[in-house]
Formats: structure tokens, C-alpha cells, sequence
């Protein structure tokens, strides 16, 4: 299982990060979760068609997790590739049927199967050999945290959310928990995670998890990454690793 980070960055544009968006290759095929700005540019930064992407799992539908998703609709037709199946929370359809509907020539092109998930909820999409699980992340809107197991090994990506312990228990015996980092130590946040209100609920899960990946940066983070490992690794045995965009990792 091979996995890319397509994008590591947030709503605010920088320099060498782009909004949200992993993408899980499981023997040949591969599985994009989220689909922000600049991630359908990254495609070919990361050696790989946006063709072969027809599987799409969305943790929530702010504009940073799912502004490329129509333009990849849109690129795959222009290419031959009229099918996607999209997995994502309670909203998804209604959204996705909005936007859509202002692309009348696009509605007639391509074949779209939305569905919606509900926390709890455990499944294998078609064509892979996966199973896919998800719990309810802390968030302002409706997300969707999700944990992927194939041959190879498992990790669980949090979305965006304060540290949760639905995520954590979601996480136990994974090979890699992928956690949004939005901000650096103390900042007042809420809805999103630093590494000291991180560290406080990890101390619980220390032998539990394998190794943890860190991204979901706001500017402010920049010069705190660092710092943000030292602080988890005061409670973590584990690897701590800083995504970065186009950064590969293997299970």
C-alpha cells in the first residue's frame, strides 16, 4: 500500500502546499480521499494518471477538501473516463447535485454514483480489495473520519476535527494514523488540532498506534514543525512524521 499527499495545506495559499487531498494506491488501483484546490495538478508532480482515479472518499465539503473534485470529473471526461463513485457524508448528494447543476453540459456527460455514509458504517468499494470503516470526527460541519485495511497493512486518516476519542478508538492497531495539525501550540482552536492538544489524548493510545503522519497546516504552523514532534514524542513511542506534498509513505 502505497500512499501520497497530494496536497497538505489548508484554504490559505502556500508556498509548496496545496488544499487537502491523499491519495492510497492498493496493489494497482488507487483511492483519493479528498480533493481540494491544487490537487488535480499535482497528478502529474506525482506520477500518476488523473484517469485512473473512478473512487473518491470526502470527509466533509468545505471548499479545501473538495474544490477539485468537479474539475477531476470534468479532466477524466475530457480524457474518456465518464464514471466516478463518490463516498461521503450526510449533504454529499444535495452538494454535489448543486454545483453540477450549474454545468449542464457536464450533468449529461458523465455517470456520478454518490453515497452517503453514516458513522459506523463498514464497506468495500467495488473493484478494490479493502475494507473501509469511518466514525464521526469534530468538526463545524458533518466529517467523516475513515480507516482503510488492505493486504499490506491499515491507517486511518482523521479529516479535520479536534482530537476525538471516536478518531483515537478508530486509530487502535493501525499502522499509521494520518491527524490533522492545523496550528501550533497554544492557540485558542477549536475545531482543529495542535500537537500539545494532541498529545494530551495520545498519551492514552501510545501503544496502540504505529506511527503517526501530521498535515492540515495553516501558515502559522510554518516554523513549529519541530517543535510539534518534540511534543508528541514526549507521549508517543512511535514515528511522528510531517507530510509534506508529493511526500510518499509505504505500508
Amino acid at each position: 500500500m502505497e500512499i501520497t499527499f497530494l496536497g497538505t495545506g489548508v484554504a490559505i495559499p502556500q508556498k509548496n502546499r496545496v488544499q487537502s487531498g491523499v491519495l492510497v494506491r492498493l496493489e494497482e488501483k488507487p483511492l483519493l480521499i479528498d480533493c481540494g484546490s491544487g490537487v488535480l495538478n499535482r497528478f502529474p508532480d506525482a506520477g500518476v494518471s488523473h484517469t485512473e482515479v473512478d473512487t473518491v472518499l470526502l470527509s466533509h465539503l468545505h471548499l479545501d477538501h473538495v474544490a477539485d473534485l468537479h474539475p477531476l470529473i470534468k479532466a477524466n471526461w475530457l480524457r474518456g473516463n465518464t464514471s466516478m463513485k463518490i463516498y461521503g457524508p450526510e449533504g454529499t448528494e444535495e452538494w454535489f447535485s448543486k454545483v453540477i447543476d450549474a454545468y449542464e453540459y457536464l450533468q449529461e456527460e458523465v455517470d456520478v454514483d454518490i453515497i452517503e455514509l453514516v458513522p459506523g458504517k463498514e464497506f468495500t468499494p467495488e473493484e478494490f480489495d479493502c475494507e473501509i470503516s469511518c466514525t464521526a470526527a469534530t468538526h463545524s460541519v458533518p466529517t467523516l473520519a475513515y480507516r482503510v485495511t488492505g493486504e499490506d497493512g491499515e491507517f486511518v486518516y482523521s479529516a479535520d476535527t479536534e482530537p476525538s476519542r471516536d478518531v483515537m478508538d478508530l486509530a487502535a492497531e493501525a499502522d499509521l494514523l494520518i491527524h490533522e495539525c492545523s496550528f501550533p501550540s497554544g492557540m485558542k482552536v477549536t475545531n482543529h488540532t495542535t500537537p500539545s492538544s494532541l498529545a494530551d489524548i495520545l498519551e492514552e493510545y501510545n501503544n496502540e498506534i504505529g506511527s503517526i503522519c501530521l498535515t492540515h497546516f495553516y501558515p502559522e504552523m510554518r516554523g513549529h514543525e519541530r517543535e510539534a514532534v518534540h511534543r508528541l514524542k514526549e507521549y508517543f513511542e512511535g514515528e511522528v512524521i510531517i507530510a509534506e506534498d508529493l511526500m510518499k509513505l509505504e505500508l
